[in-house]
């Protein structure tokens, strides 16, 4: 990579393509999350859409490079939280619903031109770049409200509309009647609702109160019987537009990726409480972000409910199921697991206490010696090295072949068992692994050949073999320099600048990329004082990689500096930064010069190999 410049950006598709299949890079894929996708000018109601035009055409502007799209997750999210990763498991998010498509034939106009225009002036945050979340939670909802007036004293699909209720009934008359309840009770937290039949409508203990609950259901039913078919018909609409735009994407050879958070919604916990662990939450132990461990406060997945003791699904487990069947039925591209940790030994904390070793916290499936949890553990005394906090990555020392089949028997009968009955394999499934990674994840992840993430911003660089590092990436998995909680890496290489780290990060990046290289010494330098040469270098790393799968989050394609998410704080800032409507007008990165730099890295004899490649890429 002797001479390596940062030029002017070329696009010529063909040649990038070309490049990266010489790379051997089967999946290029663009993480945009939905909100974050641009409007048309005159058309920004204050929240992205991937189902409005203007996400169409993001779709066929990436199309050119990338064929696939990594989406966040796209549950109902709550009016106070406009984090996706709080989201419902089941019914979709209304704001994902492009208003302006109601306002045309196809939709029979059920929607006013004047509403549509008037949610678009009133938008506190119109073509800023960023969402204007509770805005839009509340506009949102009155435009589809009027929609939905207009709807039902229509005949317009009336068919289709019944036949999406009765196939999606198992989860969708539970979630329109939480919204009923949310209605009675005065808001949509149930934890603080005064009826406290009302908190347990659908978890009965006796024949008495089955009773007593039916007709408490039937009670909410009549009364607000408009308000659950608006529910239902909010669901209706997204599945459609949802549906248009997939295959939109799929005729510009881009396949969507879906991304399936580890948590629970309230909603959620409401309807399937009885499978929960009563009195237990998921979160993290003390890390990077947080001193105290994470509270997350998601409820935890009873093993007991999840799996019957001749190893068959349980009632907790056919949940699972059924949620990713429909997501690997309605995401060809598949699913990004978040948290992959939370389906195989995740760590879990007693309500009001902190996530910490002496409060009794610990990792569900590796605590044979915990009062409470040994019950559910698969690792056994003499598996664990005794030395080590119960938070430590590698307490657990050693695992059967058949204790690693325990630890991923969630992965095998309910993930990989859900893709495979939608026509996938185990390509199809993304898992973050990323941050924390016990020896039994490490173990199922092998055993299964999952693909994990490696990001390449977090390597260490003073562990020669650290596997974020580009000599140690190997070919199953999907490579990155960032993903949405991170830095875009134009602020990391900022930051790195000038300091020790960043001279450790640059004597890597020399012997890994620059390795027949005269001037190390001066690329060096160069790598430590050049924000901008430091930021392309380790974008080229990613494509010289071993790595088949490369990720890349739009603020780093697109050269944006702000940061989309950072972990363990709250505030608008989290979750409200969009892709700008001129996004095509923006000088997005030098992907030719990033492959040519990366074919060059590969060595003298892989270069010479295709010289002609890079000479065409100039």
């Amino acid at each position: 990579m002797v001479g390596l410049t940062l030029t002017k950006e070329k696009k010529d598709t063909k040649l990038i393509k070309e490049a990266l299949k010489v790379l051997g890079k089967d999946n290029l894929a663009l993480i945009v999350h939905g909100s974050s996708f641009p409007s048309k000018n005159g058309e920004d109601t204050g929240f992205g859409t991937y189902n409005s035009e203007a996400g169409h055409e993001l779709i066929s502007y990436a199309s050119d490079i990338f064929n696939a799209l990594q989406l966040g997750p796209a549950g109902r999210t709550k009016s106070t939280d406009s984090s996706p990763y709080c989201g419902t498991i089941f019914s979709g998010n209304p704001l994902f619903i492009d208003l302006k498509k109601l306002t045309e034939k196809e939709w029979g106009n059920i929607l006013s031109q004047k509403t549509f225009d008037k949610v678009v002036s009133n938008n506190p945050k119109q073509n800023s770049g960023r969402t204007a979340y509770s805005y839009i939670h509340k506009a949102q909802m009155e435009a589809l409200k009027e929609g939905w007036n207009n709807f039902k004293n229509s005949k317009l699909m009336k068919k289709e509309f019944e036949k999406f209720k009765k196939e999606n009934s198992f989860w969708l008359d539970n979630d329109s009647l939480y919204e009923a309840l949310s209605i009675e009770n005065g808001n949509d937290y149930w934890y603080i609702w005064e009826n406290e039949i009302d908190k347990n409508l659908l978890n009965p203990k006796s024949d008495d109160e089955k009773k007593m609950y039916a007709s408490r259901i039937k009670e909410i039913k009549n009364k607000y019987q408009d308000e659950i078919e608006f529910y239902k018909f909010c669901q209706f609409v997204l599945e459609i537009q949802n549906e248009e735009t997939k295959k939109f994407a799929l005729k510009h050879g881009i396949k969507m990726i879906a991304d399936r958070q580890v948590a629970f919604s309230d909603r959620d916990a409401w309807a399937y409480q009885s499978l929960f662990m009563p009195g237990w939450y998921l979160g993290c132990p003390p890390d990077y972000f947080s001193k105290n461990g994470q509270a997350w406060g998601f409820p935890v997945m009873d093993p007991e409910k999840m799996f019957k003791n001749d190893g068959s699904l349980g009632e907790g487990g056919i949940l699972m199921k059924n949620l990713y069947k429909k997501m690997f039925k309605e995401n060809q591209g598949g699913v990004r697991i978040d948290h992959i940790v939370g389906l195989i030994d995740p760590w879990v904390y007693k309500a009001g206490k902190k996530p910490m070793c002496e409060d009794g916290a610990g990792r569900l499936y590796s605590s044979p010696e915990h009062p409470e949890l040994s019950k559910y553990a698969i690792a056994r005394n003499e598996d664990l090295d005794w030395t080590l906090e119960a938070d430590k990555e590698k307490r657990v020392k050693s695992l059967t072949d058949e204790q690693i089949k325990l630890y991923g028997r969630l992965i095998e009968k309910v993930v990989i068992a859900a893709a495979k009955e939608c026509g996938l394999d185990k390509n199809a499934i993304v898992c973050e692994d990323l941050g924390t990674l016990t020896n039994p994840v490490d173990a199922v992840m092998k055993k299964y050949e999952l693909q994990g993430m490696r990001l390449t911003q977090f390597v260490v660089p003073e562990k020669p073999e650290h596997p974020y590092r580009c000599k140690n990436i190997t070919e199953h998995v999907w490579n990155m320099v960032g993903t949405h909680d991170n830095n875009p890496i134009a602020s990391w290489a900022e930051s790195m600048i000038n300091t020790h780290e960043g001279y450790l990060h640059a004597k890597n990046l020399v012997e890994d990329l620059f390795a027949d290289a005269e001037n190390k010494d001066d690329i060096i330098v160069r790598l430590t004082q050049d924000k901008d040469y430091l930021t392309f270098v380790k974008l080229v790393e990613i494509f010289a990689s071993k790595a088949r799968n490369v990720q890349i989050f739009f603020t780093d394609y697109f050269q944006i500096k702000e940061t989309y998410n950072t972990p363990g704080t709250s505030g608008d800032q989290n979750w409200s930064l969009r892709l700008p409507n001129n996004y095509a007008d923006i000088q997005s990165i030098n992907m030719q010069a990033i492959l040519k730099a990366a074919i060059i890295a590969r060595g003298k004899d892989f270069a010479s190999k295709h010289a002609t490649l890079i000479e065409k890429l100039g």
